[in-house]
């Protein structure tokens, strides 16, 4: 007999758990499915920094940043850049998720007990026109708790309702297949797969055990393509981006395999936009892996110097920080593999942080005690340390000619370290003079005069070449494979629209899986903390309406 239920959420991520706590509310009666095991609730959000982007906030004004929602749309549509048909409900996304961050986002997540790190970072800066790519001012909201923090609220809400009977959730339910009937799809058919005791973010087995049918609406809501390095490379943009490099380290974990978009498609959805895609380009290989192929992101501040892989320095606006999409595609199109930071222990010491949860304990843990000595104190925090010291990426020494020696020996090129050297003395010499012309000099500056990179974000500008501000310290960066720009078609309630351009009945899509909202609401460029803002969002509108 055919088990039956309101609705069916596939996915147990942050997009699945705000879908899932809307139907709670309404009564609705919520199965939750999952290919991983329990260990793995909360799906890519917990490995996250719980950046959230948001506008005109208290946190913004303490640290005196004027904001509002005519800039926000003027920086939210320079990025995107729509220029499709395709791209009408995405717009139409855009437009409703910047009217949410706005207005009662922050209210609405505030209320849940969700907290704030007071300083808001200034993410994707940009440096080309005003109406073009970029955020104009900081909006990066670090959640007090990081990715944790961000789920704490929903999850709560979830297990509470487990515990009542009021949801199922099943782990090792892989679907395989959406049931389509006269007028919609009906439910879903899958695999149960055999327990595995793995912790969280590991690889599981894909031993079956037997088969599942489920009945019900039904709620897509299991992420992108990131972890499905086949899939990344066949909608990669060639002709936009220049071709892929043939090795690149993974950002997400092995289960972010998007076979679950192509079971949509199957059931008659529209997929849109599947060629733009988030992918950064200061990876780094991690030291102590915990799935496959595993690579960490630095989140650099304003002052290292940029180089190709031959040594040549990265021209604007492929600074740190500034424009994620050009710098990628400046490294793809010369053909390279990697590029280089090239900086100091000072440097490292104020601007290096890493991305994820389990990269900042101090926040993760909400430990004040340990965020005061690791972010105000001398030295990098431990956790850059760690990959100073282990990680296969990182080059340190005393000199330059030793250090361009290291970089030749992990390199795919060889340097010439009297280039180098003449590119690092001209950037250097700018620094003697209240005037300057390097684009990277004016961006520093520009970021000093913020007090958040004041206070923890930026070094005090220094000579690279100056050995009290050393060693001298070169990172090796990878292509990072991350995000999905694009995905299913859904209208503003979640629900998928065919090729026809009507709603498939009974089926819903939201989080990554959708483009995170729309089928593509970032259009080409993110401006960060928009990944996770716009799984709570589309969350919520598929969980009010399904």
């Amino acid at each position: 007999m055919t088990e039956q239920t309101d609705v069916i959420i596939v996915g147990t991520g942050l997009a699945g758990l705000v879908a899932a706590t809307e139907l709670i509310r309404r009564g609705r009666r919520v199965v939750l499915l999952d290919q991983e095991p329990r260990a793995s609730l909360g799906g890519q959000a917990f490995w996250s920094l719980g950046g959230l982007f948001m506008i005109d906030t208290p946190e913004q004004r303490r640290m005196r940043i004027r904001d509002n929602l005519d800039l926000a749309r003027q920086d939210w549509l320079g990025s995107a850049g729509f220029d499709r048909p395709e791209d009408y409900w995405p717009r139409l996304w855009a437009d409703a998720y910047l009217d949410f961050a706005a207005g009662e986002m922050r209210g609405w997540l505030h209320g849940m007990g969700m907290r704030w790190f007071p300083v808001v970072g200034w993410a994707e800066r940009g440096g080309s026109l005003a109406d073009g790519h970029g955020n104009s001012v900081p909006r990066f909201h670090v959640t007090w708790g990081t990715g944790p923090g961000v789920l704490e609220p929903f999850l709560k809400q979830v297990l509470a309702a487990e515990t009542e009977g009021r949801i199922a959730l099943r782990f090792r339910h892989r679907v395989t297949r959406l049931i389509r009937d006269g007028s919609g799809v009906s439910g879903v058919e899958g695999e149960i797969l055999a327990d595995d005791p793995v912790d969280r973010g590991r690889q599981s087995s894909r031993d079956v055990v037997r088969d599942f049918r489920l009945e019900g609406r039904v709620i897509v809501a299991s992420g992108g393509i990131g972890g499905n390095e086949a899939l990344v490379r066949q909608a990669w943009p060639a002709d936009r981006l220049g071709p892929p490099p043939d090795r690149m380290v993974c950002g997400v974990p092995h289960h972010v395999d998007g076979l679950m978009i192509g079971h949509a498609e199957q059931a008659g959805a529209r997929i849109i936009n599947r060629d733009r895609m988030w992918h950064y380009t200061e990876g780094i290989r991690n030291w102590d892996p915990i799935w496959p192929n595993h690579g960490i992101r630095i989140l650099p501040g304003p002052s290292s110097l940029w180089f190709d892989a031959r040594g040549n320095r990265m021209p604007a606006p492929c600074l740190p920080g500034f424009d994620s999409l050009a710098t990628l595609k400046h490294i793809c199109r010369a053909g390279d593999r990697h590029s280089w930071f090239v900086t100091t222990q000072k440097i490292i010491g104020k601007e290096f942080a890493l991305s994820g949860s389990e990269q900042n304990p101090d926040l993760t843990n909400r430990d004040i005690g340990l965020l005061l000595r690791s972010r105000l104190a001398k030295g990098a925090p431990a956790p850059v340390e760690a990959f100073k010291r282990h990680g296969e990426d990182f080059v340190v020494a005393d000199t330059l000619e030793a250090l361009v020696e290291g970089m030749n020996r992990i390199g795919d090129h060889s340097i010439d370290p009297g280039h180098l050297r003449a590119q690092i003395e001209a950037r250097d010499r700018e620094l003697g003079n209240t005037f300057a012309k390097d684009a990277q000099i004016v961006a520093l500056r520009q970021a000093r005069a913020y007090l958040g990179d004041r206070l923890i974000r930026t070094a005090r500008p220094h000579a690279i070449l100056d050995p009290k501000a050393g060693p001298l310290i070169a990172v090796r960066l990878h292509i990072l494979t991350r995000k999905s720009l694009g995905g299913i078609e859904t209208d503003l309630d979640g629900r998928v629209l065919g090729d026809d351009g009507q709603p498939v009945a009974g089926l819903y899509a939201c989080g990554e899986a959708a483009g995170f909202g729309g089928g593509g609401y970032h259009g080409y460029n993110a401006l960060e903390g928009t990944f996770l803002g716009g799984c709570i969002f589309s969350g919520r509108a598929a969980g009010r309406s399904a």
